[in-house]
């Protein structure tokens, strides 16, 4: 976001400054901010809770601060070593200049938060918003996605019974705006339905505002989404977090890529699921075969801990999946997470531009998902500041266009 201008007409980068802040789970992340002949640009870093093994790795501190959270190594990363290496060029030419350098040496977080900067301050230089920005570099027309509000969580962004992760529903009312406002409708009749059922203990949220409901199951909740929307329903399983032993536990149950194939197709025959992400584990490629071949192209198998935004990883997952789910944090720059994209509608992929469990207020990915011309955009419950920041901001992209 531009702060505020300055007088001079020096295009490059002046100077590079980042601080620890916290993300919506009390946990630090980095504010970066980029000052250039255009003013200062100022972006922050999002961070998973569940995470693959595929993605960039943070820098963080390690030791007793924070437990072990902190990232002054990553903030001393910026301050030390990138804005030394960036004064004096122009914003277009950091991640070129990152990536010689090694994201492993510098940290992803570090990368990140400068590279968003560098994507905001370029924009500021052609004159144009960031999204019309994006849209030249990915060679795509601007789109307004289709949201996916994550309004029940479970699995590692709750704590409650259910193992699968997040339940999302995925309205299609022609415009954003009428999606937003029936994503909105919805969780407050979903918050209602389920203090009948459960009492008011059940409307806690998660890390995504989603409602933690004590459901016994996963068809216990889609019983209940049935009976309050005809959206699309996509779920967000993150089988890797119950996996044990090639197998999977769901309750007390340990059940085989058979079964748990099985357990999928049941779903999408009885409820109105169009999307499952993360079904398997991130390396059970026989899991992923088995279920494109038998639900086919009627529902998108999305990969997410499977791809981590990452080309080698796609290259080798191209006949697993047919939709991916894109985390600027998982690979690091933005350029790499537009290269992505690109390669992803090579293979004939639905794109879906993803926030992460820990968010600040940045709305940075909106103007990427409208940029990239991305398919949808998930960025949790229609609730709580850092969430509705990225939907607000799709609002206002769509009445600009």
């Amino acid at each position: 976001m531009l702060l505020f201008p300055l007088t001079t007409t020096c295009k490059m980068i002046k100077s590079i400054k980042a601080r620890e802040i916290l993300d919506s789970r009390g946990e630090p992340t980095l504010e970066v901010s980029m000052e250039t002949g255009e003013g200062v640009f100022t972006s922050s870093v999002p961070s998973g809770a569940s995470k693959g093994s595929y993605e960039v790795g943070e820098l963080r501190d390690g030791d007793g601060r924070y437990k072990g959270k902190g990232v002054l190594k990553a903030v001393e990363s910026v301050n030390d070593v990138i804005a030394k290496r960036l004064k004096g060029k122009d914003p277009s030419r950091a991640d070129y200049e990152m990536l010689k350098i090694g994201k492993s040496a510098l940290g992803g977080n570090a990368v990140l938060g400068v590279s968003m900067c560098a994507c905001r301050a370029s924009a500021a230089k052609e004159g144009v918003p960031l999204y019309k920005h994006i849209s030249s570099l990915s060679r795509e027309d601007v789109s307004v996605p289709r949201p996916c509000f994550n309004i029940v969580n479970g699995g590692a962004h709750a704590g409650g019974g259910v193992d699968f992760q997040e339940f999302m529903i995925v309205p299609d009312k022609g415009f954003f705006a009428e999606n937003l406002r029936c994503g909105s409708e919805t969780y407050h009749t979903l918050k209602s339905e389920l203090e009948s059922i459960y009492g008011k203990s059940s409307v806690n949220v998660g890390d995504e505002g989603g409602f933690v409901p004590i459901a016994k199951d996963h068809k216990e909740v889609l019983e209940i989404l049935g009976k309050i929307t005809d959206s699309d329903i996509f779920i967000d399983v993150a089988a890797g977090e119950f996996m044990e032993d090639e197998k999977y536990r769901l309750g007390e149950k340990l059940l085989s890529e058979e079964e748990i194939v099985s357990i999928y197709k049941e779903i999408i025959d009885s409820y109105n699921v169009k999307g499952i992400e993360d079904p398997f584990g991130e390396d059970s490629f026989s899991g992923w075969e088995k279920l494109k071949q038998e639900i086919g192209e009627d529902v998108l198998i999305i990969g997410d801990d499977l791809l981590a935004t990452n080309m080698q990883r796609m290259r080798r997952a191209k006949n697993l999946c047919n939709a991916m789910i894109l985390k600027i944090n998982q690979i690091g720059t933005i350029k790499e997470a537009i290269d992505a994209a690109s390669f992803a509608r090579d293979m004939s992929w639905e794109v879906v531009v993803s926030h992460r469990s820990g968010e600040t207020n940045d709305d940075f990915i909106a103007d990427l998902a409208v940029g990239l011309g991305a398919d949808y955009i998930k960025s949790g419950a229609p609730a709580r500041g850092e969430r509705v920041a990225k939907y607000n901001r799709l609002s206002l992209i769509e009445k600009m266009l």
